[in-house]
């Protein structure tokens, strides 16, 4: 890669040293990049973890969801949470803002934390998670950044690909088990023209915990039906000229005939779902996302004009997430007994980004700079009509500055701004009456709508000291605007006017400190960060109503996180990561819930490669304590503040080479069949999230390249 291409980057992506990797030589020839930046890992004087594809493949043998993988790999990140939804699996106590290569798959505007699951590992060449506030890629990004990073055609010949053909099950009882999945790729070269293509289809069956029961069905994975279509097409004009266009289908739903048995976290009940006659079945259209869809076209010119690198991408997205029928979503007086939501969002977008390079004396400094547009439309309705987010249309375009100093070889400093102008506009609409009971129901109230704009610059600035290999340190500032999830606030209003209700946007601060060593066998990296924000939102219940309502408060939000990478040998390699997060309601004095907040976390990941034909990873998953808050006056705890008690969790798989083109592989997840909650599933004290992980599951399977 040539020395221009390894400057270009962007200050307020954040990117950073944590690199899960077990070659350490591996880790060196890391390249960060995302739609915008590429440079080398050592250059970067922040913290990020990158994942690479052989971790990839090797997670999707013990399991296909992504959460599992990123929960796994990333320290800072809560805990998996055994489901479709992401809600409460925060980064470093905040949300994060998810895209596939560059472009937003969140819904900020009506955050349904459905966004994590948005496409199939197996069309991934790696994930790039950015840690801290940023907002070099506009609104959402208070927590940091989920980039998955897809794959490229990488051979020269016509064609070249794979299938993979694999079966997972519950070992603690098989019946209705069993699901099947297959997948597949091809890409290949034909003069100036490359492509890529993939596939996968995934049927669950019935997914059982330590006990033998069927897991609950909200936003559960049992009898999930998941599609992904994949391609990616590019033409080569010349050396430094290229189009490509690439685009993506993703359908995750459950289509079942169970209903669930409802328990109470508080009294050590969990919920789980049996066969019931069909009107006891859950209802309503099957949940989860339902063919949501990508189209990115980017053109690229490496040298428009001296030293100066141009990319030019548009593109759009349409979402519908599907969520489970509630309740707590019925009004008796109009004869519903519950409802069910969909997230609807459309987004299009453009973005001109420029990266240039000069040399001042020795000193290397690049420039990126562009400007990004986007236009926004999201509401949450109900299936049967009503409208419970109102629909909200933003219009933002931003301009942006990023610059890098590279001062002797060894000492980078970066800094850089970003302007951002949002107008959303909202019309005229109503609340809900919605009902918990005959006589615990919210007023409906008719709310003016208006057109609010935001205006927002951020800085930061960053400094990253090469001094030796044995110790590396960085520090930095970054800033993030976000205003994020404001149709919540709307569905909650209690007052009758848009400009009443506390909508403005939250300019998150994010400090950070720590240092890279490498010495022959072993890296070591830790950081330390605190990030605050003057208009944090939490959920406060309201008796009266019975309905959870934003609440905007000033928070602080602090932790720390270290990784150490030991290459035993060559066949055998050693990672292992702890990370703590904490943060207070400053203006209350109070501990921020579980929705933001998670245990602290420990894993540890060994690989094995005794023959050159074959490969064992056990990975170990430990969840700590957290329980900060006291009972009520009834002994119950409400809301996200239920105590935390800790687990563990084992996990191995193993791949064997028995041909030429022929690989068989396994795994297993929850080796030790360990009887628990997921850390969500403790804390969350909301009807229907106290469900049990997921008992030993095995995974069996074939791949035959071609």
């Amino acid at each position: 890669m040539s020395k221009f291409s390894l400057s270009l980057v962007a200050l307020a992506v954040s990117t950073s040293s944590m690199a899960v990797e077990t070659q350490t030589d591996d880790i060196e020839r890391i390249i960060v990049s995302g739609s915008r930046v590429i440079e080398s890992i050592d250059e970067v004087p922040a913290s990020i973890t990158v994942i690479s594809q052989r971790q990839i493949e090797e997670h999707l043998k013990v399991n296909p969801e992504l959460q599992s993988l990123l929960a796994q790999m990333v320290p800072g990140l809560a805990p998996d949470t055994g489901s479709s939804s992401n809600t409460g699996q925060s980064l470093r106590g905040r949300a994060p803002l998810v895209m596939i290569d560059g472009v937003p798959q969140s819904t900020p505007l009506r955050n349904g934390s459905l966004g994590i699951k948005t496409i199939d590992p197996s069309a991934l060449a790696r994930i790039e998670v950015i840690k801290g506030a940023t907002s070099v890629y506009g609104n959402g990004a208070s927590g940091g950044i989920i980039n998955y990073i897809t794959k490229q055609a990488t051979t020269q010949d016509s064609h070249k690909g794979q299938i993979s053909l694999s079966s997972r099950f519950s070992a603690v009882k098989t019946e209705e088990s069993a699901g099947a999945r297959v997948s597949a790729a091809v890409n290949g070269k034909a003069g100036n023209f490359d492509y890529l293509l993939t596939a996968s289809y995934e049927e669950n069956g019935v997914q059982r915990d330590a006990e033998g029961d069927i897991l609950g069905l909200q936003y559960g994975l049992s009898d999930a039906e998941t599609q992904n279509y994949f391609t990616k097409l590019g033409y080569e004009f010349d050396d430094e000229k290229r189009l490509q266009f690439s685009y993506n289908y993703f359908s995750s739903q459950q289509k079942t005939d169970l209903g669930d048995v409802a328990g109470d976290i508080n009294q050590g009940e969990k919920t789980y779902a049996i066969h019931v006659p069909e009107a006891l079945q859950k209802q309503g259209k099957p949940q989860g996302p339902d063919g949501n869809e990508n189209i990115t076209v980017k053109y690229t010119d490496s040298n428009i004009f001296t030293n100066t690198e141009m990319t030019l991408d548009v593109y759009s997205q349409d979402i519908e997430n599907v969520f489970f029928f509630s309740p707590n979503l019925a009004n008796p007086d109009e004869g519903y007994d519950g409802g069910q939501s969909i997230i609807r969002s459309e987004k299009r977008g453009a973005r001109a980004t420029f990266n240039t390079i000069v040399d001042f004396d020795g000193v290397e400094a690049t420039f990126i700079y562009g400007v990004d547009a986007l236009q926004d439309t999201t509401s949450q309705p109900l299936v049967d009509g009503r409208v419970w987010v109102p629909e909200m249309d933003m219009d933002s375009i931003a301009g942006f500055l990023q610059t890098k100093w590279v001062i002797q070889d060894d000492i980078i400093v970066k800094a850089g701004v970003r302007r951002e102008s949002i107008d959303l506009t909202v019309d005229d609409y109503e609340t809900l009456k919605l009902c918990r009971t005959a006589t615990q129901c919210s007023v409906p109230l008719q709310v003016k709508g208006d057109t609010i704009d935001y205006d927002a610059t951020t800085y930061n600035i960053a400094i990253k000291y090469n001094w030796k290999d044995v110790f590396s340190p960085f520090i930095n500032y970054s800033q993030g605007s976000d205003i994020a999830d404001i149709g919540r606030l709307l569905r909650a209003a209690t007052v009758d006017d848009i400009g009443l209700i506390q909508t403005e946007a939250s300019i998150i601060d994010n400090y950070e400190a720590g240092f890279t060593s490498l010495f022959d066998n072993v890296r070591i990296e830790v950081a330390a960060y605190r990030s605050t924000s003057e208009l944090g939102t939490t959920n406060q219940f309201n008796a009266v109503t019975g309905v959870y309502e934003p609440v905007r408060a000033p928070q602080e939000i602090w932790g720390y996180e270290g990784l150490v990478d030991y290459r035993i040998s060559d066949t055998l390699g050693v990672v292992a990561t702890y990370s703590y997060v904490e943060g207070k309601n400053t203006e209350a004095d109070i501990y921020l819930g579980s929705r933001q907040i998670s245990p602290p976390k420990a894993t540890v990941n060994v690989n094995w490669r005794p023959l050159d034909s074959m490969s064992l990873t056990v990975s170990y998953l430990h969840v700590g304590d957290r329980k900060r808050f006291a009972p009520d006056a009834d002994g119950e705890y409400v809301g996200d503040q239920g105590p935390v008690s800790s687990y563990n969790i084992f996990n191995v798989s193993g791949k064997y080479q028995f041909a030429d083109n022929w690989n068989a592989f396994m795994g297993i997840e929850n080796l030790f069949n360990s009887d628990y909650y997921p850390a969500r599933a403790q804390s969350y004290t909301y009807g229907g999230y106290n469900i049990k992980g997921l008992g030993t599951t095995a995974t069996l399977g074939v791949t035959w390249s071609f």
